[in-house]
């Protein structure tokens, strides 16, 4: 992987929320919502090795041209979005571990991920956002805020799960975010809303107006 400095942020202490795309896009799309309304700056940039699939655009290809971004704003600091994940096991830990690296760099003491959870029970317009931590301590410091814990024990594959084992590998608190969803196939942006309102409950800050997100749901099950 190549790793790109563009600058260095004056920041300190920053809460960080680090995510890459996942079933429902619905890492890409909270990603995407929090930069837009905090008009967020690059000052990294990571590029992988090789590329995890070519665009086939009926009779000849294209290699996309793939990269995640760091971007900072006020004691923030976010990472991610874009399309996909690392093709490789090996590429995903460089990957994480580089995020560790960057959250030290800057003395942060929290990072939060978050990631969709796929269900069975029909989630219709109200998905719930469940929420797992690097400690038990934490959890119980989280359920006094009313939210509701991962309902049962599992495995969280990619990005959006590792990045919690990084973290608490290396004496960092960490939170993860996952809410349901029926269709992993498409756009998942009630779920999304979902995580930015549990999300403004955790860190107590207001991440934009998600009733734009409302509308691209309508828009996304008018067309289903």
């Amino acid at each position: 992987m190549k790793f790109i400095q563009e600058k260095e942020p004056d920041l300190q202490k920053p809460l960080m929320i680090a995510a890459m795309q996942d079933m429902g896009d619905v890492g890409s799309i909270v990603i995407d919502f929090i930069n837009t309304h905090h008009n967020t700056s690059v000052f990294r940039e990571v590029f992988p090795s090789y590329p995890a699939y070519v665009i086939d655009n009926g009779g000849y290809i294209d290699i996309p041209e793939e990269k995640w971004e760091y971007r900072y704003a006020k004691d923030m600091m976010i990472f991610g979005g874009g399309l996909g994940q690392p093709s490789s096991t090996e590429e995903l830990n460089v990957l994480c571990q580089d995020v560790i690296n960057v959250a030290k760099k800057y003395s942060t003491r929290f990072i939060y991920t978050l990631g969709g959870f796929h269900t069975q029970r029909p989630v219709e317009k109200n998905p719930r956002t469940f929420v797992t931590t690097t400690s038990a301590e934490l959890a119980e410091q989280v359920r006094k805020l009313g939210i509701e814990m991962t309902p049962q024990a599992s495995i969280i594959t990619g990005f959006n799960g590792l990045i919690l084992g990084f973290a608490k590998m290396n004496g960092i608190q960490g939170i993860g975010l996952y809410a349901e969803l029926n269709d992993p196939k498409i756009p998942q942006y009630r779920s999304a809303k979902s995580i930015i309102k549990t999300l403004e409950k955790l860190t107590y800050q207001k991440f934009g107006d998600t009733s734009e997100l409302d509308i691209m749901a309508e828009q996304v099950e008018s067309k289903s």
